[in-house]
């Protein structure tokens, strides 16, 4: 199961230093590629907002 990311998200960049297969990509609100996804829980650890969890 992928990880998404909610509209807490406040484009800080933290996440996307984090993943390891390059599934964020930038915007006003980042987004997670589910295809590319591991479900490594890395970028959800080091979210300041809490913005990313797992998808449902």
């Amino acid at each position: 199961m992928a990880y998404v990311i909610t509209e807490d998200c406040v484009a800080c960049g933290t996440c996307i230093d984090e993943c390891p297969v390059g599934a964020i990509s930038e915007g006003d609100i980042y987004k997670i590629d589910p295809d590319v996804c591991t479900d490594c829980g890395s970028c959800a650890e080091v979210c300041p907002t809490e913005a990313i969890h797992p998808a449902e």
